[in-house]
Parts: C-alpha cells; structure tokens; sequence
C-alpha cells in the first residue's frame, strides 16, 4: 500500500520542463546514497549525522571495500519508496539509476548522479563531486591531496616498453582499454590485451586468444560463493602453460574511486616491474 501510494502521488506530479540547480550553499542533513560507489565516498567525506542510508552493497565483501564502515549505516535497496520514505534532502546515485532515480526526481527529491569512472581522472572527478554535494569540499581536497601524494610516491613509469597484461573472469570476460581498471593497468606499466583487440568497455576474451597472447600478467578477480562452471575458466589447465603471471586482485580494491585504488596501483605497479625484469609474451 505504501509503494502504491508513493508511485501515484509522483504519477500526479507534472514533469518538470527542467530541473532546478544544484546548491550546496546550505549542506544537506539527511542523505541516502543508493549506489556502491557513492555510498563508500559518502561514509569516507561525511559529516557525522549526515548520512542516515547506504545501499545494501556497501555490505556486500565481494563488492565493497568499506564492509566495516557500512556495519555503521542503515541500508536500503535502491527503491523509490523506502528511499523517499527516509525523507531525504539530498540522494546519491551512480550514473545508471534507472527508474527509482527517475521517480525520485518526480517526487521533488534532489538527486546527484555520480557517472561510474572509467579513469584515475574519473575517480578523483567522483570524489570532488561527491564533496561538493555533501558541502564537505576541504575534506573532499584532502582526500584528493592525499591519493595524488601516494601515486606520486610510487613512481609510476611513464614510457618504455611495457609488459602485457589482461584481467581475466568469469567466462572470459575482461575488462577493455576505457574503464576503471584498463586505466588503472596502464597507469602500472602494462599495456593490455584489450586493446590489442580492439575492446574499449568491458567484453569478453576467448581462451585461445589468451593463450595466444601470453601476457606477462594475467589479473583474476574475487571468486563468488557457490561453483559456478562460468568461473572454471580461470583457473583452466591451459593458463599452466603461460610464461606469465597470474595475481589476484579483490574486485574491491578497483572497482568504486576510492583510496583503495591506490593499493590496487601499488599492486600492479610491482608487477609491472617484475614482468619488465623478466619479460613474458609478446608486448607491442
């Protein structure tokens, strides 16, 4: 009965011919994020009290680099009736809301939408948005401060030959030259697979391709609970045959911009410099 009747009063309200501005000239006090990303930047920049919901990802540790923090909010799943019911003056939400984020906005809610980043640009971009919605801009340019202190302190090569490398999950799939962790490989050191064959977002390798290839570094991510013979494929008897190496990295590290990329980089960049003492495959 509740859901019905949050649909029908937005269904009452009139579409707005244009949304009105954002302002942060008065911070929010009741803020609900509604997406893994925002909720991990929101319960690292805000204030206390001002975030009363995270999304029930946030607790998930398959996904969520902050499972700790997130023991510390209420959680909700991203529907607009239990989200509006939680009277928010500000939600936050990732760049693909759908029709909860469309009927929040009908309901007057103000929502910020924070595109998932597809670079380290990307995530510091996310980061100073989030700030600002939050009015919590110094503590936003501290984070920031310190995420450019820590990559400048791994000394990052920035030409040479570079190793090769492709992350590889379930069924193949892998993660293509304009996303998140394809940036977060290059900035290591590597060059990628990906490219090599054309993929811009995330897609799929076959396993000859792979072999074929024979990358210095091959990236497996974080296995879920259960068998599943999608996820057979990365651990088939063929990888035992490459000269490579293979290193797992939790999804949570890569996956949302936050900190924690940056020991996703560490990571990387150590391998980077071990395949380029000892180079496997063939690099471009």
């Amino acid at each position: 009965m509740v859901r019905a009747a949050v649909i029908a009063a937005a269904l009452a309200l009139p579409l707005p011919a244009m949304a009105a501005p954002a302002t942060t000239a008065t911070p929010p006090r009741r803020v609900v994020s509604v997406n893994l990303c925002t909720d991990q930047i929101a319960m690292a920049l805000a204030a206390p009290g001002q975030l009363v919901s995270v999304s029930h990802l946030a607790r998930e540790p398959q996904s969520s680099a902050m499972v700790a923090e997130a023991q510390h909010f209420p959680i909700n799943h991203g529907r607009a009736e239990e989200v509006y019911l939680l009277a928010p003056d500000l939600v936050l939400a990732g760049g693909y809301g759908g029709a909860s984020v469309a009927l929040l906005h009908r309901l007057g809610v103000r929502v910020i939408e924070v595109p998932p980043p597809n670079s380290l640009q990307d995530a510091r971009d996310a980061i100073a948005q989030v700030g600002a919605a939050l009015g919590r801009e110094p503590e936003a340019a501290a984070m920031l401060a310190d995420f450019d202190a820590r990559m400048a302190a791994l000394a990052l090569p920035t030409g040479g030959d570079r190793p090769l490398a492709a992350t590889w999950g379930a069924n193949g799939y892998s993660s293509g030259g304009a996303t998140l962790a394809g940036d977060v490989l290059r900035a290591a050191g590597f060059s990628l697979l990906a490219d090599r064959l054309g993929m811009q977002g995330s897609g799929y390798i076959t396993l000859e391709s792979l072999v074929m290839a024979d990358p210095a570094l091959i990236v497996t991510g974080t296995p879920y609970p259960g068998a599943s013979r999608a996820e057979e494929i990365v651990t088939h008897p063929a990888l035992s045959s490459l000269s490579g190496r293979i290193v797992h990295v939790p999804d949570p590290l890569w996956t949302c911009p936050t900190p924690q990329l940056l020991d996703a980089l560490a990571l990387l960049a150590t391998e980077a410099r071990i395949a380029a003492g000892h180079p496997a495959g063939d690099t471009p």
